[in-house]
Protein backbone atom coordinates (compact mmCIF):
# COMPACT_ATOMS: atom_id res chain seq x y z
CA UNK A 1 0.00 0.00 0.00
CA UNK A 2 1.31 3.34 -0.86
CA UNK A 3 1.70 5.88 1.33
CA UNK A 4 2.78 9.73 1.66
CA UNK A 5 3.30 11.38 5.22
CA UNK A 6 4.13 15.24 5.17
CA UNK A 7 5.86 16.59 7.97
CA UNK A 8 6.76 20.34 8.52
CA UNK A 9 4.46 22.87 7.96
CA UNK A 10 3.55 25.69 10.38
CA UNK A 11 3.08 28.85 11.05
CA UNK A 12 6.47 31.66 9.62
CA UNK A 13 6.82 35.26 9.41
CA UNK A 14 7.51 36.79 5.44
CA UNK A 15 10.84 36.29 4.66
CA UNK A 16 11.26 33.25 7.26
CA UNK A 17 12.40 29.43 5.96
CA UNK A 18 10.74 26.34 6.02
CA UNK A 19 11.26 22.76 5.35
CA UNK A 20 8.82 20.01 4.33
CA UNK A 21 9.37 16.12 4.25
CA UNK A 22 7.02 13.50 2.82
CA UNK A 23 8.06 10.14 4.51
CA UNK A 24 6.75 7.74 1.78
CA UNK A 25 6.09 3.48 2.20
CA UNK A 26 4.85 0.62 -0.26
CA UNK A 27 6.91 1.32 -3.17
CA UNK A 28 10.93 1.52 -4.26
CA UNK A 29 10.86 5.15 -3.88
CA UNK A 30 14.03 5.38 -6.12
CA UNK A 31 12.55 4.07 -8.75
CA UNK A 32 9.73 7.12 -9.09
CA UNK A 33 9.85 10.51 -9.50
CA UNK A 34 8.20 12.93 -6.93
CA UNK A 35 6.55 16.04 -6.91
CA UNK A 36 5.38 18.60 -4.23
CA UNK A 37 1.70 20.86 -4.97
CA UNK A 38 -0.13 23.18 -2.98
CA UNK A 39 -3.31 24.55 -2.78
CA UNK A 40 -4.51 28.25 -1.06
CA UNK A 41 -7.90 28.89 0.04
CA UNK A 42 -9.91 29.36 -2.27
CA UNK A 43 -7.51 28.63 -5.10
CA UNK A 44 -6.89 25.37 -7.39
CA UNK A 45 -4.21 22.88 -6.92
CA UNK A 46 -1.14 24.01 -8.23
CA UNK A 47 2.32 22.61 -8.97
CA UNK A 48 5.56 23.37 -7.15
CA UNK A 49 8.48 21.26 -7.69
CA UNK A 50 9.80 18.35 -9.54
CA UNK A 51 12.52 15.66 -8.68
CA UNK A 52 13.63 12.66 -10.73
CA UNK A 53 14.33 9.05 -10.22
CA UNK A 54 17.82 8.27 -10.86
CA UNK A 55 20.16 11.62 -11.58
CA UNK A 56 17.55 13.68 -9.80
CA UNK A 57 16.36 16.29 -12.10
CA UNK A 58 14.62 19.06 -10.62
CA UNK A 59 11.94 21.28 -12.04
CA UNK A 60 9.89 24.30 -10.73
CA UNK A 61 6.90 26.34 -10.69
CA UNK A 62 8.22 30.13 -12.16
CA UNK A 63 6.64 31.27 -8.70
CA UNK A 64 8.85 29.53 -6.64
CA UNK A 65 12.27 29.30 -8.38
CA UNK A 66 15.32 30.61 -6.93
CA UNK A 67 13.26 30.10 -3.44
CA UNK A 68 12.04 26.49 -2.80
CA UNK A 69 14.57 23.53 -3.41
CA UNK A 70 13.46 20.14 -3.89
CA UNK A 71 15.87 17.41 -2.71
CA UNK A 72 15.32 13.66 -1.94
CA UNK A 73 17.13 11.16 0.15
CA UNK A 74 16.85 7.26 -0.93
CA UNK A 75 18.02 6.13 1.78
CA UNK A 76 15.14 7.08 3.71
CA UNK A 77 12.45 7.27 1.00
CA UNK A 78 11.88 10.52 1.42
CA UNK A 79 11.51 13.39 0.04
CA UNK A 80 12.10 17.29 0.79
CA UNK A 81 11.02 20.85 -0.01
CA UNK A 82 13.26 23.76 1.23
CA UNK A 83 11.50 27.11 0.93
CA UNK A 84 13.33 30.39 2.05
CA UNK A 85 12.08 33.91 1.45
CA UNK A 86 9.00 32.67 1.76
CA UNK A 87 5.58 35.35 1.06
CA UNK A 88 1.98 35.65 1.43
CA UNK A 89 1.03 33.79 -1.79
CA UNK A 90 2.78 30.96 -0.05
CA UNK A 91 0.06 29.81 2.10
CA UNK A 92 -1.31 26.69 1.39
CA UNK A 93 -1.46 23.19 1.98
CA UNK A 94 1.28 21.54 0.36
CA UNK A 95 1.03 17.92 -0.67
CA UNK A 96 2.93 15.60 -1.99
CA UNK A 97 2.53 13.27 -4.96
CA UNK A 98 4.11 10.41 -6.50
CA UNK A 99 2.33 9.97 -10.54
CA UNK A 100 2.78 6.95 -11.12
CA UNK A 101 0.85 5.49 -8.63
CA UNK A 102 -1.36 8.24 -8.52
CA UNK A 103 -0.85 8.85 -4.67
CA UNK A 104 -1.35 12.06 -2.61
CA UNK A 105 -0.22 12.56 1.22
CA UNK A 106 -2.59 14.28 3.77
CA UNK A 107 -1.45 17.41 3.69
CA UNK A 108 1.08 19.94 5.65
CA UNK A 109 -0.28 23.61 5.99
CA UNK A 110 1.97 26.48 5.70
CA UNK A 111 0.82 29.92 6.89
CA UNK A 112 2.78 32.95 6.13
CA UNK A 113 1.70 35.87 7.96
CA UNK A 114 3.29 38.69 10.64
Amino acid sequence: QVQLVEAGGGLVQPGGSLRLSCLTSGFTFSYYAMEWYRQAPGKEREFVARISAGDGTTNYADSVKGRFTISRDNTKNTVYLGMNSLKHDDTAVYSCYVETFDTWGQGTQVTVSS
